[in-house]
């Protein structure tokens, strides 16, 4: 029994000393996958730019991959890709917002339950179905109140990425709300405040960091859409502001000359890692700002 006893704790002694490195290897699976990623676009654009100027690249305003004279300036697909952003947000935040106020401060407990899950249905639909519908839906609808309006064209995706990015928004800003103490909204309204002013003068300035966070969370994500500007917004690699015609987006010529015939070791190939390493720095800069947002105007209560 003795015997038994010490061997049982030796077992657990040794289990005691490998749990810690067993947690540490699955904790450093994400750190060496981000490792393993950022090394491999560093690699490939590299070697894109031993072929093709710096400086041109993203200053260029023609974007011609193709043939033997292939031109390579990143604007028209960067002017795509924060237009179709800009637009996502212009339709998210606001609506976004109000939904965030109205559940947080005016809706019943049983308004809750029934938008609460309707939000979470829009967070879960597939992207690519998204797409579908701004291509055969939202764009013919468009074409009848804008008649110069292309049948693929940066205005549809940009509207739809905004509903998409909706529930994002709305979710992060109602739970900073909800996490104000309720001890200052009774204050406020001791005071003499009505409700929209305790919601605007005192819940909304409390809540600020979770809700900027959210609107920087939701430029990220927009930035980073591929299926819907894929399928909606066209091919056309137009450096230009009009919202009504074609244009294509970083994502979208990854997904293109990924789903090509770029041969591996070409300048096109490599394009595509000089686009995807600019699109992890836009990414990874709005990440940043969330953080510093987050910590700079985060209250405690």
């Amino acid at each position: 029994m003795i015997a038994q006893k010490k061997k049982n704790r030796t077992v657990g002694s040794t289990l005691e000393k490998l749990v810690p490195g067993i947690l540490f290897g699955i904790a450093a699976v994400s750190i060496i996958t981000t490792v393993g990623i950022l090394l491999t676009l560093i690699t490939e654009t590299v070697l894109f730019f031993q072929e093709v100027n710096f400086f041109s690249f993203f200053t260029g305003t023609e974007l011609k991959p193709l043939g033997q004279n292939a031109v390579f300036g990143v604007l028209p697909l960067l002017t795509g890709t924060l237009i179709s952003t800009a637009i996502a947000m212009l339709v998210a935040i606001p609506i976004g917002l109000m939904t965030a106020i109205y559940l947080s401060e005016y809706a019943s407990e049983k308004a809750r339950r029934i938008l609460k899950p309707i939000l979470e249905i829009l967070a879960g639909i597939p992207t690519i179905v998204y797409g579908f519908f701004a291509f055969t839906f939202v764009t013919p609808l468009l074409r009848s109140f804008i008649p110069g309006l292309e049948p693929t064209n940066i205005l549809s995706p940009g509207l739809v990425m905004g509903i998409m990015i909706i529930p994002m928004v709305a979710s992060l800003s109602e739970d900073a709300m909800s996490a104000v103490p309720n001890s200052m909204r009774e204050g406020a309204l001791a005071l003499g405040s009505t409700k929209l002013e305790v919601t605007w003068k005192v819940v909304v300035p409390a809540a600020i960091s979770g809700i900027i966070a959210s609107f920087v969370l939701g430029i990220s994500r927009a930035i980073g859409e591929t299926m819907i500007v894929t399928i909606a917004s066209g091919s056309s690699k137009n450096f230009t502001f009009d919202i009504t015609q074609s244009m294509q987006t970083m994502t979208a010529y990854i997904v293109e000359v990924s789903g090509g015939e770029a041969a591996a070791g070409t300048t096109l190939y490599h394009s595509l890692y000089a686009v995807a390493m600019t699109l992890f720095v836009f990414t990874l800069v709005m990440n940043f700002i969330a953080q510093y947002i987050s910590r700079r105007f985060r209250e405690e209560y």
